[in-house]
Protein backbone atom coordinates (compact mmCIF):
# COMPACT_ATOMS: atom_id res chain seq x y z
CA UNK A 1 0.00 0.00 0.00
CA UNK A 2 3.29 2.11 0.48
CA UNK A 3 1.48 5.30 -1.13
CA UNK A 4 1.05 8.30 1.53
CA UNK A 5 -2.44 9.03 -0.34
CA UNK A 6 -4.04 6.31 1.57
CA UNK A 7 -3.18 8.04 4.04
CA UNK A 8 -6.11 9.51 5.99
CA UNK A 9 -9.08 9.38 8.05
CA UNK A 10 -9.40 7.92 11.38
CA UNK A 11 -6.16 5.84 12.15
CA UNK A 12 -6.24 4.18 15.91
CA UNK A 13 -3.21 4.32 18.29
CA UNK A 14 -3.84 1.29 19.39
CA UNK A 15 -3.25 -0.12 22.82
CA UNK A 16 -0.89 -3.25 23.31
CA UNK A 17 -3.25 -6.03 25.41
CA UNK A 18 -1.16 -7.40 28.51
CA UNK A 19 -2.49 -10.10 30.00
CA UNK A 20 -0.33 -11.35 33.73
CA UNK A 21 2.21 -9.01 32.21
CA UNK A 22 3.13 -10.53 29.04
CA UNK A 23 1.48 -9.09 25.74
CA UNK A 24 -1.74 -10.46 25.27
CA UNK A 25 -1.43 -11.46 21.16
CA UNK A 26 -4.88 -13.31 21.00
CA UNK A 27 -6.56 -9.75 22.33
CA UNK A 28 -4.39 -8.10 19.91
CA UNK A 29 -5.32 -9.69 16.66
CA UNK A 30 -8.99 -9.46 17.98
CA UNK A 31 -8.78 -5.81 18.62
CA UNK A 32 -7.22 -5.71 15.01
CA UNK A 33 -10.34 -6.97 13.48
CA UNK A 34 -12.50 -5.41 15.70
CA UNK A 35 -11.58 -2.12 14.72
CA UNK A 36 -11.16 -2.78 10.91
CA UNK A 37 -14.41 -3.80 11.14
CA UNK A 38 -15.75 -0.96 12.75
CA UNK A 39 -14.76 1.24 9.98
CA UNK A 40 -11.16 2.38 10.59
CA UNK A 41 -9.09 3.33 8.02
CA UNK A 42 -5.60 2.47 9.16
CA UNK A 43 -3.73 1.08 12.43
CA UNK A 44 -0.87 2.31 14.29
CA UNK A 45 1.10 0.16 17.23
CA UNK A 46 3.69 0.70 19.12
CA UNK A 47 3.22 4.26 19.80
CA UNK A 48 3.10 5.82 23.23
CA UNK A 49 -0.68 4.75 23.27
CA UNK A 50 0.57 1.35 22.77
CA UNK A 51 2.99 1.10 25.89
CA UNK A 52 6.00 1.40 23.44
CA UNK A 53 8.41 2.94 26.38
CA UNK A 54 7.62 -0.10 28.62
CA UNK A 55 7.73 -2.81 25.67
CA UNK A 56 11.01 -4.63 25.26
CA UNK A 57 12.27 -4.63 21.56
CA UNK A 58 11.35 -7.86 21.38
CA UNK A 59 7.91 -7.46 22.22
CA UNK A 60 8.20 -4.20 20.02
CA UNK A 61 8.84 -5.73 16.60
CA UNK A 62 6.61 -8.89 17.27
CA UNK A 63 3.61 -6.78 18.45
CA UNK A 64 4.32 -4.72 14.52
CA UNK A 65 4.56 -7.69 12.88
CA UNK A 66 1.09 -9.34 14.45
CA UNK A 67 -0.74 -6.32 13.72
CA UNK A 68 0.63 -6.13 10.17
CA UNK A 69 -0.22 -10.11 9.54
CA UNK A 70 -3.78 -9.50 11.08
CA UNK A 71 -4.63 -6.14 8.99
CA UNK A 72 -3.62 -8.27 6.21
CA UNK A 73 -3.75 -5.60 3.61
CA UNK A 74 -7.32 -4.59 4.70
CA UNK A 75 -5.88 -0.61 5.81
CA UNK A 76 -2.20 0.50 5.92
CA UNK A 77 -0.14 -0.16 9.57
CA UNK A 78 1.80 2.47 9.70
CA UNK A 79 4.25 1.65 12.84
CA UNK A 80 5.60 3.62 15.48
CA UNK A 81 9.68 3.63 15.37
CA UNK A 82 10.38 6.77 17.28
CA UNK A 83 13.58 6.92 19.54
CA UNK A 84 15.80 9.61 21.36
CA UNK A 85 18.48 7.59 20.39
CA UNK A 86 18.98 7.88 16.37
CA UNK A 87 20.43 4.31 16.17
CA UNK A 88 17.73 2.91 17.53
CA UNK A 89 14.84 4.72 16.34
CA UNK A 90 17.05 3.47 12.51
CA UNK A 91 17.13 -0.07 14.41
CA UNK A 92 13.05 0.11 14.50
CA UNK A 93 12.03 1.92 11.05
CA UNK A 94 14.02 -0.67 9.26
CA UNK A 95 12.58 -3.44 11.05
CA UNK A 96 8.61 -1.79 9.89
CA UNK A 97 9.48 -1.66 6.65
CA UNK A 98 11.10 -5.08 6.72
CA UNK A 99 7.84 -6.61 8.65
CA UNK A 100 5.60 -5.08 5.49
CA UNK A 101 4.29 -1.76 7.33
CA UNK A 102 2.89 0.88 4.83
CA UNK A 103 4.61 3.74 6.69
CA UNK A 104 6.60 4.87 9.46
CA UNK A 105 5.60 7.07 12.70
CA UNK A 106 8.93 8.83 13.95
CA UNK A 107 8.10 11.12 17.22
CA UNK A 108 10.51 14.01 18.18
CA UNK A 109 13.54 13.22 20.55
CA UNK A 110 12.34 13.34 23.89
CA UNK A 111 14.51 14.34 26.67
CA UNK A 112 17.39 15.16 24.42
CA UNK A 113 16.22 17.86 23.86
CA UNK A 114 17.84 18.61 20.19
CA UNK A 115 17.62 22.22 18.18
CA UNK A 116 16.19 22.57 15.09
CA UNK A 117 18.84 21.30 13.52
CA UNK A 118 19.63 17.95 15.29
CA UNK A 119 15.78 17.48 14.87
CA UNK A 120 16.98 17.80 10.99
CA UNK A 121 19.28 15.57 11.33
CA UNK A 122 17.96 12.99 13.48
CA UNK A 123 14.89 12.28 10.76
CA UNK A 124 17.00 13.16 7.25
CA UNK A 125 19.23 9.78 8.99
CA UNK A 126 15.88 8.09 9.52
CA UNK A 127 14.88 8.68 5.81
CA UNK A 128 17.92 7.63 4.82
CA UNK A 129 17.43 4.22 6.06
CA UNK A 130 14.02 3.20 4.69
CA UNK A 131 12.40 3.82 1.65
CA UNK A 132 8.91 3.74 3.11
CA UNK A 133 6.79 7.23 4.06
CA UNK A 134 7.65 8.54 7.43
CA UNK A 135 4.87 10.65 9.61
CA UNK A 136 6.84 12.61 11.68
CA UNK A 137 5.09 12.92 15.31
CA UNK A 138 5.44 16.50 16.72
CA UNK A 139 4.33 16.65 20.13
CA UNK A 140 5.93 18.94 22.20
CA UNK A 141 3.83 18.67 25.67
CA UNK A 142 5.78 14.62 25.75
CA UNK A 143 8.93 15.61 24.09
CA UNK A 144 9.98 19.39 24.96
CA UNK A 145 11.13 20.51 21.85
CA UNK A 146 8.81 21.64 19.10
CA UNK A 147 9.70 21.27 15.80
CA UNK A 148 9.31 24.25 13.41
CA UNK A 149 7.37 24.96 10.58
CA UNK A 150 10.61 25.79 8.78
CA UNK A 151 12.71 22.71 10.31
CA UNK A 152 9.20 20.60 8.77
CA UNK A 153 9.27 22.21 5.69
CA UNK A 154 12.75 21.29 5.23
CA UNK A 155 12.38 17.65 5.69
CA UNK A 156 9.34 17.74 3.46
CA UNK A 157 11.74 18.27 0.49
CA UNK A 158 12.78 14.92 1.46
CA UNK A 159 11.10 11.94 -0.93
CA UNK A 160 9.79 9.83 1.93
CA UNK A 161 8.81 12.30 4.51
CA UNK A 162 5.31 12.48 3.80
CA UNK A 163 3.44 13.90 6.57
CA UNK A 164 2.73 15.28 10.05
CA UNK A 165 0.77 13.93 13.17
CA UNK A 166 0.43 17.46 14.87
CA UNK A 167 0.00 17.34 18.62
CA UNK A 168 1.14 21.18 19.30
CA UNK A 169 -2.40 21.59 20.27
CA UNK A 170 -2.58 24.85 17.82
CA UNK A 171 -5.10 24.25 14.79
CA UNK A 172 -3.14 27.24 13.10
CA UNK A 173 -0.35 25.20 12.65
CA UNK A 174 -1.99 23.07 10.53
CA UNK A 175 -2.27 25.97 8.62
CA UNK A 176 0.99 27.05 8.39
CA UNK A 177 2.35 24.06 7.46
CA UNK A 178 0.23 23.81 4.80
CA UNK A 179 1.24 27.07 3.44
CA UNK A 180 5.09 26.10 3.60
CA UNK A 181 4.96 23.12 2.50
CA UNK A 182 1.41 22.65 0.56
CA UNK A 183 -1.55 20.69 0.52
CA UNK A 184 0.16 17.43 -0.90
CA UNK A 185 1.53 17.48 3.08
CA UNK A 186 -0.40 14.84 4.50
CA UNK A 187 -1.49 16.10 7.89
CA UNK A 188 -3.11 14.10 11.20
CA UNK A 189 -4.88 15.69 13.73
CA UNK A 190 -2.98 13.84 17.13
CA UNK A 191 -5.91 15.30 19.51
CA UNK A 192 -8.67 13.71 19.52
CA UNK A 193 -10.68 16.76 20.52
CA UNK A 194 -9.34 19.01 17.61
CA UNK A 195 -9.69 16.25 14.72
CA UNK A 196 -12.60 17.90 13.85
CA UNK A 197 -11.69 21.42 13.76
CA UNK A 198 -8.24 20.37 12.11
CA UNK A 199 -9.94 18.80 9.16
CA UNK A 200 -11.73 22.34 8.75
CA UNK A 201 -8.45 23.89 8.05
CA UNK A 202 -6.35 21.14 5.94
CA UNK A 203 -6.32 18.36 8.22
CA UNK A 204 -6.50 14.48 6.33
CA UNK A 205 -7.45 12.58 9.43
CA UNK A 206 -6.47 11.41 12.74
CA UNK A 207 -4.15 9.66 14.78
CA UNK A 208 -6.48 8.55 17.58
CA UNK A 209 -6.84 7.44 21.27
CA UNK A 210 -10.23 7.50 21.76
CA UNK A 211 -11.17 5.28 19.12
CA UNK A 212 -9.38 2.36 20.71
CA UNK A 213 -12.63 2.35 22.03
CA UNK A 214 -15.32 4.13 19.90
CA UNK A 215 -13.84 3.14 16.40
CA UNK A 216 -17.27 3.29 14.48
CA UNK A 217 -17.56 7.01 15.83
CA UNK A 218 -14.69 8.35 14.97
CA UNK A 219 -14.23 6.99 11.52
CA UNK A 220 -17.69 7.95 10.84
CA UNK A 221 -16.87 11.55 12.06
CA UNK A 222 -13.74 11.60 9.83
CA UNK A 223 -16.11 10.10 6.66
CA UNK A 224 -18.38 13.25 7.18
CA UNK A 225 -15.23 15.54 8.19
CA UNK A 226 -13.59 14.87 4.76
CA UNK A 227 -16.60 14.85 2.55
CA UNK A 228 -17.43 18.61 3.95
CA UNK A 229 -20.25 17.28 5.38
CA UNK A 230 -19.78 19.13 8.51
CA UNK A 231 -23.52 19.45 10.07
CA UNK A 232 -22.51 15.52 10.29
CA UNK A 233 -19.50 15.88 11.37
CA UNK A 234 -20.57 18.41 14.31
CA UNK A 235 -23.21 15.45 15.32
CA UNK A 236 -21.28 13.22 15.68
CA UNK A 237 -18.56 15.45 17.20
CA UNK A 238 -21.23 16.18 20.26
CA UNK A 239 -21.46 12.52 21.39
CA UNK A 240 -17.79 12.32 21.59
CA UNK A 241 -16.71 15.54 23.26
CA UNK A 242 -16.99 14.25 26.73
CA UNK A 243 -15.52 10.88 26.55
CA UNK A 244 -12.56 12.89 24.33
CA UNK A 245 -11.96 14.36 27.72
CA UNK A 246 -12.33 11.65 29.87
CA UNK A 247 -9.97 9.67 28.16
CA UNK A 248 -7.37 12.32 29.16
CA UNK A 249 -8.28 12.81 32.52
CA UNK A 250 -5.10 10.47 33.43
CA UNK A 251 -2.93 8.95 30.60
CA UNK A 252 -4.56 7.81 27.65
CA UNK A 253 -4.06 4.44 27.26
CA UNK A 254 -4.86 4.04 30.95
CA UNK A 255 -8.13 5.10 29.95
CA UNK A 256 -8.37 3.58 26.75
CA UNK A 257 -7.71 0.78 28.41
CA UNK A 258 -10.59 1.09 31.54
CA UNK A 259 -12.76 1.54 28.39
CA UNK A 260 -11.77 -1.69 26.86
CA UNK A 261 -12.49 -3.30 29.62
CA UNK A 262 -15.90 -2.30 30.17
CA UNK A 263 -16.28 -3.38 26.77
CA UNK A 264 -15.19 -6.91 27.39
CA UNK A 265 -12.51 -6.65 24.35
CA UNK A 266 -8.79 -6.29 26.49
CA UNK A 267 -7.76 -6.14 30.10
CA UNK A 268 -7.41 -3.09 32.22
CA UNK A 269 -3.76 -4.12 32.73
CA UNK A 270 -1.15 -1.49 32.26
CA UNK A 271 2.68 -1.71 33.10
CA UNK A 272 4.55 0.39 35.16
CA UNK A 273 4.80 3.13 35.65
CA UNK A 274 1.55 3.83 34.50
CA UNK A 275 -1.07 2.22 37.22
CA UNK A 276 -4.76 1.71 36.53
CA UNK A 277 -7.06 4.68 36.03
CA UNK A 278 -8.26 6.00 39.49
CA UNK A 279 -12.26 5.69 40.67
CA UNK A 280 -13.49 9.63 39.51
CA UNK A 281 -11.55 8.88 35.91
CA UNK A 282 -13.20 5.35 35.79
CA UNK A 283 -16.82 6.76 36.42
CA UNK A 284 -16.05 9.64 33.77
CA UNK A 285 -15.29 7.44 31.01
CA UNK A 286 -18.36 5.08 31.62
CA UNK A 287 -20.51 7.58 32.36
CA UNK A 288 -19.04 9.19 28.60
CA UNK A 289 -18.99 5.82 26.64
CA UNK A 290 -22.65 5.70 27.95
CA UNK A 291 -23.67 9.21 26.47
CA UNK A 292 -21.62 8.07 22.61
CA UNK A 293 -24.03 5.19 22.70
CA UNK A 294 -21.19 2.55 22.76
CA UNK A 295 -21.76 1.42 26.09
CA UNK A 296 -25.27 0.28 27.43
CA UNK A 297 -26.05 2.02 30.96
Amino acid sequence: MNDKAVFRGSYTALVTPFADGAVDYAALRALVDWQIESGTHGLVPVGTTGESPTLSHEEHRAVVETVIQQAAGRVPVIAGAGSNNTREAIDLARHAEQAGADGALVVTPYYNKPNQEGLYRHFEAIAEAISIPIIVYNIPPRSVVDMSVDTLARLAKLKNIVGVKDATGNVGRILQQRAAIGPQFVQFSGDDILALASVAVGAIGVISVVSNVAPRLCADLQNAALAGDFRAALALQDRLTALQQAIFLEAGVTGAKYGLSLLGRAREEVRLPLVPSAEPTKKAIRDALVFAGVLDA
